[in-house]
């Protein structure tokens, strides 16, 4: 089958029943493909979806990509098959099915202001949630590297969730509300990644949370917010491959 120009097979042999039953077949050593985690918090109890890619050989773990704030888009789908062909199993989580099923938005300032909507709506309580849902049910060991939006979450999970809950290490890139939070203290291994010249996130606001928690490592890139994201005019393809160098060390130095 074809969909979205992509190959696919059916998990059903040749019945096909739905978007569900598919995995996607890639040219670099990895299958994707779709699942439901349900997730409880507050005596709600919600289905996630979860894009997942798998390497073809055993994987040396799982990474949680946590999403920006426009969603589980095609980037961030492409970050996960580019750890899936560094040997990661990795999940992308749908967050904001929390508030409204299959939600992406477009990049560009229109769908940047739905999505602090949204994300205003969501609160910090059900992202950490999702996070420590993952990490109970994926295989160990477990890590989230989480982008914008998404790296402020992989910071409070470092601080909010428990050694022996599941979760081994957390990366956030770019994560705006992260200085907010300073003085929350990491309970877990965790790593961020900031560009100097991000306009979003002031300097003054990094070099304070550096000062808050000296013994965590925050590296610092001459590039601004988004340098991770290819194909859009934020993208620094220098900056990108150091942090994603500097990541896979730091997991591998935590036992992936």
């Amino acid at each position: 089958y074809e969909v979205d120009g992509r190959l696919c097979q059916s998990t059903q042999g040749s019945r096909l029943t739905g978007l569900k039953d598919l995995k996607f077949l890639r040219t670099a050593g990895e299958i994707a493909s779709m699942f439901s985690l349900e997730v409880t918090h507050a005596a709600r109890t919600v289905s996630i979806e979860i894009y997942e890619a798998r390497p073809t050989r055993p994987a040396r773990g799982t990474v949680v990509i946590i999403q920006e704030i426009f969603g589980v888009t095609d980037h961030i789908k492409s970050v996960a098959d580019r750890y899936a062909a560094l040997g990661f199993r990795a999940w992308a989580p749908a967050f904001f099915d929390v508030l409204e099923k299959g939600l992406v938005l477009p990049y560009g300032e229109e769908g940047l202001q739905r999505g602090i909507e949204l994300v205003g709506q969501l609160g910090w309580e059900w992202p950490v949630e999702i996070v420590k849902a993952c990490a109970a049910r994926a295989e160990s060991p477990t890590a989230v590297v989480g982008f914008c939006w998404g790296g402020s979450v992989a910071w409070l999970s470092s601080a909010r969730i428990k050694p022996g809950q599941g979760l081994n290490a957390c990366v956030g890139y770019y994560g705006s509300k992260a200085p907010d939070f300073k003085n929350e203290t990491p309970q877990l291994p965790v790593m961020l990644h900031f560009g100097e010249d991000d306009h979003g996130i002031p300097m003054e606001k990094v070099r304070a949370l550096m000062n808050a928690q000296p013994q965590v490592p925050i590296e610092l890139y001459k590039a601004g917010h988004g340098f991770n994201r290819d194909g859009s005019s934020s993208y620094n393809a220098e900056a990108a491959k150091l942090a994603l160098d500097k990541t896979i060390a730091f997991l591998v130095r935590q036992g992936f």
